[in-house]
This record gives structure tokens, sequence and C-alpha cells, in this order.
């Protein structure tokens, strides 16, 4: 008996927690009778058909679905007339449409997700109507007299409307941090190839909505897609500083003149020119990150260094003592030297150490901020 009551009780738990990852998606769309509905999963950069159904004589339809997790689904009619929702497992949605195309003014109840997923588009949609407006009145007076008058107050107008749909966004990620939703109000875009948050300073919030569901949803698709999507932006960034810098060492001279631990002055060019590659790494004893970050290119300087590769390693401590310690504590073969004055930090623009550039032996920067696996995936890179 005990044997049949503990089998009983395995088959209630698996087939409630069977129940749990289900979504059912049901609806009634009453312009629509008897006509053919889809529902797709939208993966990172497609969307993978997953059921049909026909809709019944009173526009009644039902969709049946397992999700593991949160996901986002397209409800359509056509590949253009669709609504996007967000189910997390064990949610009954339930949509409600009066006009056959189906964005305009449907209701969606069930699902906390799919409720913000509709606000983001409602909004995105006035603001695009919008936009639409004041390009259509462009068009209808360029070339014609009083145009040069109108075109300011035009552009005016659209430069508000586009702000004010940033700022909302903004404050919506803010507020929905916990929800997947916060990545849908990442990506919108008022047209093919305008996002509304276009600003290369909005990748923090693209870290902090990426950094807040790692916590929540670790193993979820979407997050991590997200993280790598992060990853490759983050590279953009960093290339575009790295290029801002080269353009600015036309004017800036990029050398150094510091002195060493035996209070020699030991010039930067003078390093770069004998190796094949060198790596000016800002840091000070104070640091923790700065600490282990010199030990992990320790171990890298060991493998690399005979094939050309050095550290020209600059200290910015205030304290000479502190900085000799730790480089004898930590037995660091390279080039040491030390910047009281911090002069090297400001020309290179050093708020706060760990910071690296690694140059060539032509003087080029080509690359910065490689810290960890990067830098190691880098020298391998060159040096393998």
């Amino acid at each position: 008996m005990r044997k049949v009551f503990l089998l009983i009780l395995a088959v209630l738990s698996f087939a409630a927690c069977h129940r749990r990852s289900m979504v059912v998606i049901s609806g009634h769309l009453s312009a629509a009778p008897k006509q053919m509905v889809y529902l797709d999963r939208l993966e990172v950069d497609r969307g993978i058909p997953v059921d049909s159904v026909k809709t019944g004589r009173d526009g009644h339809f039902r969709f049946k679905v397992p999700v593991e997790e949160p996901t986002f689904f397209l409800l359509r009619l056509t590949p253009n007339n669709f609504i996007t929702l967000l189910a997390e497992p064990g949610e009954r949605i339930r949509v409600e449409a009066d006009s056959l195309f189906l964005p305009a003014g449907y209701r969606v109840s069930g699902s906390e997700g799919s409720v913000l997923v509709k606000e983001l588009d409602d909004r995105l949609r006035e603001t695009v109507r919008r936009t639409d407006s004041i390009a259509r009145i462009y068009r209808e007076w360029m070339g014609k007299p009083g145009f040069d008058t109108l075109k300011p107050r035009l552009d005016s107008l659209y430069n508000a409307v586009m702000k004010a749909q940033r700022r909302y966004s903004i404050g919506f990620i803010l507020q929905h941090l916990h929800s997947p939703a916060a990545i849908k109000a990442l990506y919108q875009k008022i047209d093919a190839n305008t996002y509304v948050l276009y600003d290369i300073k909005d990748l923090q919030y693209m870290k902090i909505v990426a950094d807040t569901l790692k916590k929540y949803y670790p193993e979820a698709k979407m997050t991590r897609a997200l993280m790598q999507d992060l990853k490759k932006e983050m590279a953009r960034y960093n290339e575009l500083r790295m290029q801002s810098l080269l353009r600015e060492a036309k004017e800036v001279d990029l050398d150094l003149a510091l002195p060493d631990v035996n209070g020699d002055t030991v010039k930067l060019s003078s390093v770069w020119k004998r190796n094949r590659y060198t790596l000016l790494t800002f840091w000070a004893s104070w640091s923790t990150q700065s600490i282990s970050d010199n030990l992990y290119i320790l171990q890298l300087y060991k493998k690399y260094h005979p094939k050309g590769f050095e550290v020209y390693a600059v200290s910015l401590d205030g304290d000479k003592e502190a900085w000799l310690r730790q480089v004898h504590f930590d037995e660091l073969p390279w080039v040491n030297v030390w910047d009281p004055a911090s002069e090297a930090a400001r020309k290179y623009n050093v708020q706060l150490p760990p910071v690296n550039f690694l140059f060539d032996n032509q003087g080029q920067v080509v690359a910065r901020d490689l810290h960890g696996k990067s830098l190691q995936i880098k020298l391998s890179q060159l040096f393998d």
C-alpha cells in the first residue's frame, strides 16, 4: 500500500508540474469568425511557428502550449497583423479584440507580462502616429513658400516627441526591472532604422536589465541572449572609445617617462619598440581588483614574454613604500614605474584602476581594457 501511495503521489506531482509548465492562450476575435490564427514563439532573431487554429463562428480560439520559462509569443492573423504576448509558466492568457486589425484596441488579461507589453506597444504606436503626422506635413510643405519658417518648428516638435518617448521607455525600464518586458523596451523601434534608445550611453540601461534578469531568470534564453548582446555592444563601445583615443593621439603624445623601482626614468616608447606588444596598465596597491588583475597578467606574462610580450605597469599609489612592497610581495617581473603626481593617469583619462592599453611596436593602441579572459584570448590571437 505504501508503494502504491508513493506512486500516486509521484504521478500527481508530475501532473501538477506539467500543468504549471503549460500556458493557455484563448480569446475572442469578434471581427474574425472562421479565420486562421497563428501563434509564433519569438527567438533571438526570428519567430518559430508553434501552432495554428481556426476561430469558431463566434470568433473564439484557444491554444495550449508548454512553457518552461518567460517567453515572448506573437499572436497573429497575418505577418503584419499581430500582437505580442509575454507568457510565464502556468498563466491563462485571455485576449479580446473587436477590430480585424489586432493591435487596435485589443484587451489582454491573465498575464502581467502581456499587460506590460501592451502598455509599451500602445505608447509606441501613439508616438509613431505623431511622428508620421509630422513627417506628412513636412513632405506636403517641402519646397513651398513658408517652408523655411515651418521647418524649424517641425524639427523641434519631432525632437520633443522622440525625447518624450525615450523618457517614457527609460522610466518603464527602471520601474519594471524584474520583468522580461523591460527587454522589449530596450529594443523598441520608431521605424526599421530608428531605435527609441539610440544613445551609446543607453548601454547602461541594457546592463541594469541584464544584471537584474540574470539574478531572477539566469537560465532563460532571453536572459542569455541579452547578456550576449550586451557583451557585443560593450565591445563596440570600447572600440569607439579606442578610436576616439587614437584620433586624439595625433595631438597628444602618448609616451610616458616615469621612475622605476630603482629610481631610473624609463620611457614607455623604449619598451614598446623592443617588444612585439606592450601592455600599459594602470593599477594601485589599494585596489583589490588591481591586485587580482596583476596576478592574472602574471600567468600570461610567463607564457608570452618569451614571444615578445611586455608590461609597463604604472602605479597610482600616493604612498611609494606601499607600491614597492606590493611589487616585491607579488614578485612582478615587468617594468614597474610610479606616477605619484597622476600626470600619466590624466593623459590617459584614467579615473579608477585597473585600466590598460595594448600597444604594438609602432606605438599604436590596438586594444583597451582587456581583463581576465578577454586579455588571454587577445594574446592568444597575437602570439599563438
